[in-house]
């Protein structure tokens, strides 16, 4: 295996992931460690949007909100698979922001950023709408406007596999334990999490990309300072049986000033979030908390027709989200921007940190990672993502629907549930998936949900999955609807699967 690189990353959430795929691809050998599974940090628990921020307009952040809009339609061409256009409706609440000042804000949402592909704001009548048929007879009036939804872990994942096609090295359960300044060159040592195997590598320059460890790496690893650069905030969301049949999602605005979202999510539920409050701790150890179960509940009940109602959430997430530290008082005002900050002296191999981020400005903050990392190394081939496919996404935004008919029609034991699910997670990449299939038998062993052993094998083999919890919670998210004997047999034959790879 190569063990000499220009670039070494350390972090497989999406800003590391992104920043692999466009050096491979600008002619920079390339290598990535992620201590544990690919997005199985903040990347996976977001609230899954692409967007530009509404809420980011009051905070003043028009810089950032026009930057991320920018984005919403580039990525939405290069995943249609994972990514998809959705309505939002907003609610005039009489007691909060006003209808012209909701009005302003839309505008702006819908003028400041490039849009083509997505339609703009219009009002509803939530006395006739059926978007107003789920709220309580008090919303009259709102507005529908345009963001994307994307399946964030997925999203993660294309990002990595795209760089592993072009020749980047993609470790994962692979930490970094020390990283030291020998000539030019920073000597690395990592250690598999699994084994305890550890191995050294070389590198010009390291990108610590480590999210809500970023501060861990610089002083642990790298040995450079103590210094607090982030601040952890905690995102948390539930979610509930679905409560209505459309597509559109909510946005609604709460009385402390925050909004909450209740989105369509995995065909059979709603999805209802985020909070904001600061957190402290190990990130690894974060879990919604009471009051935040609470918060979330009676935030959606003020606009929902049925209470929700805490015996009825059938699953929680948490993360923590590593935003740049710039002293403000709420987590809730913090910047979602990043910050990229060279560290090194002039005789000194570079390492660059990166402070902060969201999912929607993930491209561009590799983009910006890039022209330091050329500065530093030299320019070698030109920018390049904006116009590329991310795996399986090589078809035209409103080609969905006609991708799973085909599926549908060449293998008509697919039911179109199933073929629709494959579709959204793999794209056309469902073709090399099924590559010689011709009967249910040749998909193996359903462990439930339709999750088959010829799914389970191909996350194995190209999607670095070696947990059932990797498939279950990152991958898909069948998790929600497997039994637990289920969830039991999966994981008793990934290991059955492991030892045998192991031996042989």
């Amino acid at each position: 295996m190569q063990k000499e690189f220009d670039v070494f990353v350390i972090g497989g959430g999406v800003n590391g992931c992104g920043i692999a795929r466009d050096a491979i691809g600008r002619g920079f050998s390339t290598c990535l460690v992620e201590m544990d599974d690919i997005a199985s940090g903040t990347s996976a628990w977001s609230s899954k949007l692409i967007h530009g921020g509404l809420r980011y307009l009051e905070h003043h952040e028009f810089k950032l909100v026009r930057k991320a809009l920018s984005e919403r339609e580039v990525l939405l061409k290069s995943a249609p698979h994972i990514i998809w256009p959705m309505r939002f409706v907003l609610p005039h609440h009489k007691g909060l922001r006003p209808a012209w000042l909701l009005r302003l804000g839309l505008f702006l949402y819908d003028h400041i950023g490039k849009r083509v592909l997505l339609p703009g704001t219009t009002t509803v009548n939530l006395k006739t709408a059926e978007v107003g048929k789920p709220l309580k007879p008090i919303f009259s009036k709102g507005f529908e406007y345009s963001d994307c939804w994307v399946n964030d872990a997925r999203l993660v994942l294309l990002n990595a596999m795209d760089a592993a096609e072009r020749g980047a090295v993609i470790k994962t359960r692979t930490q970094c334990i020390s990283a030291k300044c020998i000539g030019e060159y920073w000597e690395i040592k990592t250690k598999n999490t699994n084994s305890g195997e550890e191995e050294n590598f070389k590198a010009k320059l390291i990108v610590n990309a480590a999210g809500p460890w970023v501060d861990n790496i610089i002083g642990e690893a790298l040995g450079k300072s103590e210094a607090k650069n982030v601040r952890l905030v905690q995102g948390s969301h539930i979610i509930v049986p679905k409560l209505h049949d459309h597509d559109h999602a909510y946005i609604f605005q709460n009385a402390d000033n925050r909004i909450i979202f209740a989105l369509p999510y995995e065909q059979d539920y709603t999805l209802i979030g985020t909070t904001d409050r600061d957190y402290e701790g190990e990130p690894r150890d974060v879990k919604i908390t009471p009051q935040e179960i609470t918060y979330l509940c009676d935030a959606a009940s003020e606009y929902f027709k049925t209470p929700i109602k805490e015996d009825t959430i059938v699953w929680t997430y948490a993360g923590v989200r590593s935003l740049y530290d710039d002293g403000v008082t709420a987590a809730q005002e913090a910047t979602r921007d990043y910050i990229l900050r060279e560290d090194g002296k002039d005789n000194e191999p570079r390492v660059i940190n990166i402070f902060g981020g969201k999912i929607t400005t993930y491209r561009q903050l590799a983009h910006s990672m890039m022209k330091k990392i050329e500065t530093i190394l030299g320019a070698r081939k030109p920018a390049w993502t904006q116009d590329f496919h991310l795996p399986g996404g090589d078809f035209e935004v409103d080609g969905f629907d006609a991708l799973v008919e085909e599926v549908t029609q060449k293998y008509p034991f697919i039911k179109h549930l199933q073929a629709w699910r494959l579709v959204r997670s793999y794209g056309t990449y469902v073709w090399k998936m099924l590559d010689g299939v011709k009967n249910t038998k040749d998909m193996g062993k359903d462990f439930g949900a339709n999750l088959t052993e010829l799914e389970v094998r191909y996350m194995m083999e190209h999607e670095w999955a070696q947990t059932a919890e990797d498939i279950l919670w990152r991958r898909s998210k069948l998790g929600l609807k497997m039994t637990n004997e289920e969830v039991s047999t999966l994981d008793s034959w990934i290991q059955k699967q492991t030892v045998s790879n192991t031996k042989s």
